[in-house]
């Protein structure tokens, strides 16, 4: 059980191409967004659509993968775990941001 205390599935569509960063360390690094929808009806009974967007970051091989045949517009299946970490601007604020770390990747459609 204890894998699924921070496990997340996704499956959307690229919002930009990735960007790949190449570390002094020698590690690669991607990230991109992607998009999740989700249908319902109102209570007018017309049909909404309600957009997600999802920020991922993979290391390594699957950044490599990522690099290589993933682009805008492609549909994908995401696994990994959440992760919030934080920074200070320019201007000392501190700032948050969610992500999912990204440790499997499945390329879906054509």
């Amino acid at each position: 059980m204890s894998t699924l205390r921070n496990k997340v599935q996704l499956i959307g569509h690229l919002g930009n191409d990735p960007e790949i960063i190449n570390l002094e360390s020698g590690k690669i690094l991607a990230k991109f967004s992607i998009a999740t929808n989700e249908s319902y009806k109102n209570a007018k009974g017309e049909k909404v659509t309600d957009t997600q967007w999802h920020n991922i970051v993979a290391w390594g091989k699957t950044a490599e993968i990522i690099e290589k045949f993933v682009t805008k517009g492609k549909e994908v299946a995401i696994e990994g775990k959440l992760t919030t970490r934080s920074w200070e601007d320019k201007d000392g604020i501190k700032r948050y941001t969610t992500e999912v770390v990204c440790n499997e990747l499945l390329m879906l459609g054509k």
